[in-house]
């Protein structure tokens, strides 16, 4: 089994999850006005959209405690199988990394919210976008922190 710096571990994850919420507020900016869409309103869960308007607070706090436990997962299943991840140095290993977490988990997870969610098409690429683009900046700092 690998050795664990948690110490590295909670950085990435902290750092992961940062990148995460300017990544994704920076999509629901572009996308608002699926958002608002009032046709849409049953999907958004009431942790999200308790009420009309915009979520409020603790919703934030929701996706932070969201993205530092996912960031801890990436970043520890990084220290596990780094040494077959393909690429080379962090830009290798990290943006391999990413794209691989990308096509196991975050593009069958798109895939399957376009099969079973009525959303527009728009929004659900948006979101797998932003998913690759997390997933390869995050496979970069646990590169770096993570050698």
């Amino acid at each position: 089994m690998a050795k664990v710096n948690w110490l590295k571990l909670v950085i990435a994850a902290i750092v992961i999850m940062i990148i995460g919420q300017l990544v994704h507020t920076a999509g629901a900016m572009l996308m608002m006005k699926h958002y608002m869409n009032t046709d849409f309103a049953p999907v958004w869960s009431k942790i999200m959209m308790p009420s009309a308007g915009p979520p409020p607070a603790t919703f934030f706090y929701w996706a932070c405690g969201v993205g530092l436990i996912t960031g801890l997962i990436f970043a520890y299943v990084y220290n596990v199988i780094k040494a077959g991840v393909p690429g080379s140095g962090i830009w290798g290993k990290g943006a391999w990394y990413g794209v691989l977490v990308f096509l196991v988990g975050g593009l069958p997870g798109h895939l399957a919210i376009f099969l079973m969610i009525h959303l527009p098409k728009t929004l659900i690429a948006s979101w797998a976008v932003e998913s690759l683009v997390v997933s390869v900046v995050g496979g970069w700092i646990v590169a770096w922190l993570i050698k």
